[in-house]
């Protein structure tokens, strides 16, 4: 699979979401987002067999990168991924695995939306806040399956140091950038 701008070899499982290919949305968000910082707690909700954790490990190597996710399997595939990369910067944890006193300098999601609209608004609320002022995280949702909804929630949900943007639009799908303003931030600071 390609990430981080190479062909590398990793494993993926059947019952794990997309072990044929990079999905497409995946795809759109890693062409879509800016550099990840290069240090710092980096976030990746719903990593799946980790094609974003790890492409965030191989970018920022002196960054600390959590790969959240609910099923074990995939947690396993995250850190068999990252050893054969040769990567040490990586935790594959459950939600209840990372101390809540860690912040994100950014978070990128391709968040699970199929575990039902109750259960994504709780995993967004809990984990969204948690951005450090100052940075921003990426989710990607298909247009199809409730983006501009979803954008529509998030504005009127996350606390008001938080701005919501449509960041990019490609094949179906929607990349929303939700920003915290430092506390030095205007409402209209939006494209620092």
């Amino acid at each position: 699979m390609s990430l981080a701008g190479a062909v590398r070899e990793v494993t993926t499982a059947a019952g794990v979401f997309s072990p044929e290919r990079l999905d497409v949305g995946t795809q759109v968000l890693l062409s879509s987002v800016p550099e990840p910082p290069p240090g710092g707690h980096l976030l990746d909700l719903g990593c799946g067999w980790g094609p974003i954790a790890l492409t965030l490990a191989l970018e920022s190597p002196r960054a600390t990168v959590w790969a959240v996710d609910v099923n074990e399997r995939a947690l396993d595939l995250v850190r068999r991924n990252a050893e054969s990369l040769g990567l040490d910067n990586v935790n594959a944890v459950t939600p209840d695995d990372v101390p809540e006193d860690v912040r994100f300098m950014t978070i990128w999601s391709n968040p699970p939306i199929r575990v039902g609209k109750n259960e994504l608004h709780a995993m967004l609320e809990h984990w969204v806040p948690r951005l450090e002022p100052g940075c921003d995280g990426w989710l990607v949702v298909a247009r199809n399956l409730g983006s501009d909804s979803l954008h529509r929630w998030l504005q009127s949900t996350l606390p008001a140091d938080f701005q919501v943007l449509r960041a990019a639009t490609n094949k179906g799908y929607r990349v929303l950038r939700t920003k915290r303003r430092r506390p030095t931030d205007g409402p209209d600071a939006d494209e620092a």
